[in-house]
């Protein structure tokens, strides 16, 4: 658990990372008594295709879900754990905000329209007014998930065994934890949570693939062409995590 202050020391990706995965531990009866599963059969990604219009709403949907998942994880004002109740607070409102406020601008007011070629940069999701909706790394990520999506949904059922399943699951997690990351901000307070945090959408990235190689290469329901095609894809956003968590690194050790 978290015993500091933050205003006495800045952490570093490692110990957010300590400190995230502590919490995760707890989150297992957590994410069954929110979403359970409708069906032992039935997994969330494919309920949650029913219930929406298209693929990409289905990515969308959840991805909200886990970042809702991930705001409960962090105790609330009421824990007796904690040292100090008003920094949890904070900490959390500033973690996990509302999600249309905090991801994606709206309001034409909220930057130069001036300027908007900047919009299309790097350096400008990371702006203190850029939006999650210009970071190409999670606009490949809800891409890949939904043409993966498109896929899974076309399957016979009875090919819905565990390693099918997570590795579905693991794809869609990438924009998920790549989200999370994301709502740390680029504070040099708080990029150390956002590396932490974007590190998980890279383990999500290599397990899919580990999965890809290892146990549906050879599967009839998926072709040796779209086989590669896939593995073309995922192994290319994996690469750009790689790059992406590269480029929030030195961002936090040139704020030293």
């Amino acid at each position: 658990m978290f015993n500091g202050n933050f205003n006495d020391g800045i952490w570093d990706e490692h110990q957010w990372e300590a400190h995230l995965n502590e919490i995760e531990k707890k989150s297992t009866h957590l994410r069954k008594f929110i979403a359970p599963e409708r069906s032992e059969n039935l997994p969330r990604w494919l309920t949650l295709l029913k219930e929406n219009a298209d693929e990409l709403d289905a990515v969308d949907a959840f991805i909200e879900e886990e970042l809702q998942f991930d705001d409960a994880y962090f105790p609330d004002e009421d824990d007796e754990e904690l040292d100090d109740d008003d920094e949890w607070d904070d900490l959390d409102e500033f973690l996990f905000g509302d999600l249309e406020e905090d991801f994606f601008l709206e309001d034409e007011d909220d930057y130069d329209f001036g300027e908007e070629w900047k919009e299309l940069s790097e350096d400008y999701a990371m702006s203190e007014n850029g939006s999650i909706e210009t970071l190409d790394v999670y606009n490949s990520s809800r891409e890949l998930a939904a043409l993966i999506l498109h896929w899974a949904e076309n399957i016979n059922p009875q090919h819905l065994t565990n390693d099918y399943n997570e590795f579905v699951g693991n794809v869609l997690k990438i924009g998920a934890k790549v989200a999370g990351g994301y709502s740390f901000g680029f504070d040099h307070e708080f990029l150390g949570g956002n590396i932490a945090y974007t590190k998980k959408a890279l383990y999500c990235a290599n397990d899919a693939l580990t999965i890809l190689q290892r146990d549906l290469k050879d599967t009839h329901y998926l072709p040796k062409k779209q086989y590669l095609y896939f593995h073309e894809q995922l192994f290319t956003l994996r690469n750009k995590i790689g790059i992406y968590i590269q480029d929030l690194r030195e961002r936090f050790y040139r704020s030293l």
